[in-house]
C-alpha cells in the first residue's frame, strides 16, 4: 500500500472525498495509488494540504511511496 492511500485509509475518506478536499481528480488520486502515474509538487502539495500532512511524508517510505522521483 502507498503512502497516499495509508494516509487516506488513516483518515476513512473515499478517493472522491480526497478530491473533494484537495482539488485533485479521484481519477488522478487512483492512478497515483495503483503507480500508473507519478505526482507533480503541485499536486503533492494539494494531497498533504488535504490530509494535513507534510509533503516529505510522501517521500519518506522508499519505493512504496507515491513519489518515487520528483523533479
Amino acid at each position: 500500500m502507498n503512502m497516499l492511500k495509508k494516509l487516506r485509509m488513516e483518515k476513512e475518506w473515499s478517493q472522491q472525498e480526497l478530491a473533494n478536499r484537495s482539488g485533485v481528480s479521484q481519477s488522478h488520486i487512483h492512478y497515483l495509488e495503483s503507480g500508473t502515474k507519478q505526482p507533480t509538487l503541485t499536486i503533492l502539495n494539494k494531497l498533504a494540504s488535504a490530509l494535513d500532512v507534510p509533503v516529505v511524508e510522501f517521500l519518506s517510505e522508499g519505493s512504496n511511496s507515491v513519489a518515487k522521483e520528483v523533479g
